[in-house]
This record gives C-alpha cells, sequence and structure tokens, in this order.
C-alpha cells in the first residue's frame, strides 16, 4: 500500500544538524543585504535599539512557540493550526503564502548572485571602472565628491545599466533581460533539486554551506577595518540618531527579528549585526574617498550590498578570488526553504490523483509557478516591483500574522493546554519567560507596534528620489491581502461547513482536534484528551 506523502518526509540524523538548518534557514542572503539597508536607511544605531527590544520580547517566544507546535503536530504550519485552532487555520495558510511569494522575489537575489559570481572571472572586474560600454561616462566618478553628488560610482552603474538595464518607473516594464532570464531558471533548478533531495541530503552539506558564509564575513571584515574611513562607518552603525527613534518603520522588525529557538534567534541576530559591522565599515571608507558623511552616500534599497560589496572586492588582493568566494557564500545563504513543499505533501499530497503524489512532480508543481512568476522582476522595471513586493509582503502583514499566531494558540487553544504540548515535545514546561511573554507582552507589543505603523505608514520609495505612483501603492496592499487575507477566509470556511446555529459553530471551531497530549499530572506515558485539560 503506498504510504501518504506526508509520511515520507525526512527526519534529521542528529540535534547539530537539525540546529545547523535551523539556523541555516533563519540566516539567509538578507541578513547581508536586507538587514544592513533597513539600519541604513532608519538611521544606523537607532534601528538597533527596537530591534533587539523585538527581538527578546517577540522573536525568541514566538519562535519557541512554532517550534513546539510544529515539533508536536510533525505537520507543516497548514495542518498544524487546523488541528490546533480549526477557526484559525488560516493563520497556517498566510505564511505560507508569503513564503511562497518572498520564494519568487528573492529568487531573483539568486539570480543576482549568479551574474555577479559568473563575472567575477573577468579581469579586471567589470564594475571597478567606467571605461565599460554600459557606462555613462559623464556620470561615472570612481570618487565622487559632495559637490559632484550626481555622480555614480562603477558598482552603482554596473549595478543599474549592466545588471538590471533599469528603466525610469515601474510604469515601464521594458523588456525582459534575457540572461538574467537564463540564470533565473538555473536558480529555480537548483532550487528544485535542494527540496528534492530533501533533510537527508541537506543534513550532509548542512556544516560547510550554515559556516562557509561566516568565514568569508570574517575575512571581508579584517579587510575593511584597516581602510581609512571604517571608523565612521561603525559608529554611525552603532551610535543612535536619537530623533530617528521616532522615524523608524517598526513593520520590518517583526520580519527581521523572527532551548533551540533561542540559539537560531540569537544566531540570526548576530548574523545581521556581524554582516551590518562589514557593510558599514565598508561605507565609511567610500564616504572616506568621497568626502561625504556616511548617511549622505548616494547608496540604498535593495541593490545596497550589490553595490558597496563589489566595490570593496575590486580593491582586494586576489579580487576575483574574493569576489567569487563572496558570491558564493550568498548563493549558499539565499537557498531557500522546504516550508512550501512541505505543506504542500502535507494538504495536497493525499488529495492529489496517485500519479501526482510522487515528490519529484509535486516539487515541481510547486516550482514552476514561482519560476514564471520571478520573470516579472527580471524586466528592466523589474526591480520596482521587487522593491514594492518586498515592503508590503514584510510590513503590516506580518505583524497581524504574528498577532493571529499567538491568539491562536495561547489564548483559543489555551495556556494550558499549550504547556501540556511543552511537557511532551521537551519533558519540561515553558519557563515564566516564555509565559509571560506569549500570554501578555508579545501580542501587546504586537499591537501597539502594528497601530504606530499604520499610523506613521509611508508610501514605498525606490533609492532616494524614486516614489511610487498610487496605483502601484494600491498593487502593493494586494500583495499584503494575499497573505492576511486566508485568515477571515480560513474562518469563514470552517463555520460554513459546520452545522449548528452560529453560536455553535463558533463553539466547534474553537475546539482542537488534536486527539491525545501528555499530562504532566498524570503518571509518566499516560495520556489524555485535549478536551479534559
Amino acid at each position: 500500500m503506498e504510504k501518504d506523502p506526508s509520511e515520507l518526509r525526512g527526519v534529521w540524523a542528529h540535534r547539530a544538524e537539525f540546529i545547523l538548518a535551523s539556523v541555516g534557514y533563519a540566516v539567509g542572503s538578507g541578513n547581508v543585504w536586507r538587514f544592513p539597508y533597513i539600519c541604513y536607511r532608519n538611521g544606523g544605531g537607532a534601528f538597533l535599539i527596537p530591534y533587539f527590544i523585538m527581538l527578546f520580547l517577540c522573536a525568541i517566544p514566538m519562535v519557541f512557540l512554532e517550534n513546539v507546535v510544529g515539533q508536536y503536530t510533525q505537520k507543516g504550519p497548514m495542518q498544524a493550526f487546523a488541528q490546533i485552532c480549526p477557526i484559525m487555520k488560516g493563520v497556517g495558510i498566510a505564511p505560507v503564502v508569503i513564503s511562497y511569494l518572498t520564494c519568487t522575489y528573492t529568487n531573483t537575489i539568486v539570480t543576482w548572485i549568479l551574474f555577479y559570481m559568473l563575472h567575477s572571472f573577468s579581469n579586471p572586474l567589470p564594475w571597478k571602472s567606467c571605461n565599460n560600454t554600459w557606462n555613462i561616462p559623464e556620470n561615472c566618478s570612481i570618487s565622487a565628491h559632495s559637490n559632484t553628488t550626481h555622480l555614480r560610482s562603477p558598482s552603482q552603474q554596473f549595478f543599474d545599466h549592466r545588471l538590471l538595464d533599469i528603466s525610469e518607473g515601474i510604469n515601464v516594464v521594458g523588456n525582459i533581460c534575457w540572461e538574467l532570464a537564463g540564470l533565473l531558471v538555473l536558480a529555480w533548478a537548483i532550487e528544485y533539486l535542494c527540496i528534492f533531495k530533501g533533510i537527508r541530503f541537506t543534513g550532509k552539506v548542512v556544516y560547510f554551506t550554515t559556516l562557509f558564509p561566516y568565514a568569508v564575513l570574517l575575512v571581508l571584515l579584517i579587510n575593511n577595518v584597516r581602510l581609512p574611513g571604517a571608523t565612521e562607518g561603525i559608529l554611525f552603525f552603532l551610535t543612535p540618531k536619537w530623533h530617528k527613534l521616532g522615524e523608524i518603520q517598526f513593520s520590518s522588525l517583526l520580519e527581521l527579528a523572527l532551548e533551540d529557538s533561542v540559539i537560531v534567534c540569537l544566531a540570526n541576530s548576530a548574523t545581521s549585526v556581524f554582516a551590518g559591522f562589514v557593510i558599514f565599515s565598508a561605507m565609511g571608507y567610500l564616504a572616506h574617498i568621497r568626502d561625504l558623511p556616511v548617511d549622505e552616500l548616494a547608496v540604498g534599497g535593495p541593490g545596497l550590498a550589490f553595490v558597496v560589496y563589489p566595490e570593496i572586492l575590486a580593491i582586494m588582493p586576489a579580487s576575483q578570488l574574493w569576489a567569487f568566494l563572496f558570491f558564493l557564500m550568498l548563493f549558499f545563504l539565499a537557498l531557500g526553504s522546504q516550508v512550501v513543499v512541505t505543506c504542500a505533501v502535507d494538504s495536497l499530497g493525499p488529495k492529489l490523483p496517485s500519479a501526482l503524489r510522487r515528490k519529484e512532480l509535486l516539487v515541481a508543481l510547486v516550482c514552476l509557478p514561482g519560476l514564471l512568476l520571478g520573470l516579472m522582476f527580471i524586466t528592466q522595471g523589474g526591480v520596482y516591483v521587487f522593491q514594492l513586493m518586498d515592503h508590503y509582503t514584510a510590513s503590516v502583514s506580518v505583524m497581524i500574522m504574528a498577532f493571529a499566531e499567538v491568539a491562536a494558540i495561547i489564548w483559543i487553544f489555551g495556556i494550558r493546554r499549550f504547556s501540556a504540548v511543552v511537557q511532551k515535545v521537551l519533558g519540561k514546561p515553558p519557563n515564566v519567560y516564555f509565559k509571560a511573554c506569549l500570554l501578555v507582552i508579545t501580542p501587546l507589543v504586537v499591537i501597539v507596534l502594528l497601530i504606530i505603523s499604520l499610523v506613521q505608514l509611508t508610501p514605498p520609495q525606490y533609492g532616494r528620489s524614486y516614489r511610487y505612483p498610487g496605483w502601484a501603492q494600491g498593487l502593493g496592499w494586494i500583495f499584503t491581502l494575499c497573505s492576511i487575507g486566508w485568515i477571515p477566509l480560513g474562518a469563514l470556511h470552517e463555520l460554513c461547513r459546520r452545522q449548528g446555529t452560529l453560536l455553535q459553530r463558533l463553539r466547534a471551531t474553537g475546539v482542537p482536534e488534536l486527539t491525545i497530549v501528555s499530562d504532566p499530572s498524570h503518571h509518566q506515558g499516560e495520556c489524555v484528551p485535549l478536551s479534559s485539560i
């Protein structure tokens, strides 16, 4: 008899592999390219204060909650929430949708990385001079001073004109960049193979793929701190500009900040800060040679890492080698997770025809639409769509999902039931810190920051000058509704499929469908129905 696809999911051979893979999932290319540019945009050191507050009051408790629920149910988020809190099953769908949307545009980052990796073999590096066909000589300068801020560095022009062939705005889509299209296919093919091989293959290489990036970042940091101006960049990164605290876009904080839960969260945050030291020391050097304050450098947006890092790599000894190793590091960091496929296996697998239950076909069905959606990011106007999606999929929707997740598990499923689940999984109940955070502090902080974010929500922009038209902002809100809209839709579906009065349906949908859990008040090994806890 053919096994349910969910029963074929791999397990980790060693706890170390699980921790390293979890760190590898939490630590991605965003730690190297997204964290620094958001930190730079929000005033450097001023951003770190609320970031670490969110880390300890929200991110660590929530990762702990998700790990416990995942280990107990052995299901993806869609099935797990459907069992624990049926009326809130949409909370399990929403992060899967966000993960999928995020995967479609972050694979564009993989495409950029592969593009830079291939050009790392050129001698000299193509972003080192203004003598290339794509450069605009009258606007290109290796050292643009404060009285010539309209000039752009060779690396900036390589990113804008060679890689992106950027148009003047989101309303000008332009042509598909066919070089990038080929690399996008390659990126998704690699993603497919990694997902298809699964956990057992991942566990064999996770030691290298997780630890290699830290070695490269360490070498870059050692190189950067020796450069003139590096100290000013690091001081900008560490010194809070207190007036900026009122301008910080809190909606990005939870998304950046989200026994093993603590390790993963701290490793994620430490990597972001470590990458911050690397890039801000480099930005200090660039500010020094351009005779500009760090906060007036004409860099920013998703391309910051693809402008600043290449400039530093170009002046290093054996620059081609280090450029290749750096982009290889980014490539390992950018490889996507298996969460979408896990959820597809759990939810769709048993319902599909037997011919489609084969893992290779199921993975292909998940990857192919992502590849097709990714084509819109590699047009001449694609980077504007990229920035728009990044702004809206990692903003208000993340906070709404965080609040709904805590409400579903802690308030509806109940802290007593959750404590019993923790007891079964870890052999001991949650401590006071986790109980206090999950019961009161985390949802309160999320609600307060959600209100602040909505009040001070500013329209997205690309770089320092381009502002999106109204129709594009409306499209951004559609991106947001594509994820959080599943929460009310899931509740409505669950209510409609039940019988009885509305009150009876509400009561029924709040009862968990899990049947047993260990109760610490009973003898070891005895189990009781969840309804009796």
